[in-house]
């Protein structure tokens, strides 16, 4: 059942709302990757964050670009709002201790994570469609989430280590 002032959307709507949900919660990514690739205490992590950004940067041009074929802009709606929100917060305590480095890396990982879905679904609707840019874009992504993904996951696996294993 529909949430009072929520808008159930289908056909067109529903394909723009997950091109605004993707390159919303992909500016939220870049933007975490940005102050991460910067202040993350872990080096490894850090580079792969880096990394990562160079990636993801021209993953949110080629999203946008695709977007507006489906009028989308990266309308923030509620789910990315929170993704984008989690992922502030957590980024911009980031440096106050490792701990906290910790959570941010695991908060962008989960979005991470959330754009390898929003990747299956964009892939499945670009081959309804029959739209091979959008097939071919959305196949690149999911690859490049994926493996981005793993690597941050064993990454953050050794940081906690790290932390762990450090006298206080």
């Amino acid at each position: 059942m529909a949430q009072p002032g929520s808008e159930s959307k289908s056909g067109d709507a529903f394909v723009t709302h997950e091109y605004d949900e993707s390159i919303a919660v992909q500016r939220g990514i870049v933007k975490a990757e940005t102050a991460l690739s910067k202040s993350h205490p872990h080096p490894r992590s850090r580079a792969a964050i880096e990394s990562a950004l160079k990636e993801d940067k021209a993953f949110l041009k080629q999203l946008e670009k695709l977007g507006t074929a489906h009028d989308a802009t990266g309308e923030v709606e509620d789910v990315a709002e929170g993704i984008i929100e989690l992922l502030d917060s957590m980024v911009e305590k980031a440096g106050d201790a490792p701990s906290e480095a910790y959570e941010a890396h695991a908060v962008l990982l989960n979005a991470k994570r959330k754009q390898q879905d929003s990747a299956g679904g964009m892939l499945a609707i670009s081959r309804a469609l029959k739209d091979t840019e959008g097939r071919d874009a959305a196949q690149a992504f999911a690859k490049a989430q994926k493996a981005s993904s793993d690597e941050l996951a064993d990454l953050l696996a050794e940081f906690a280590v790290v932390i762990s294993t450090t006298a206080s």
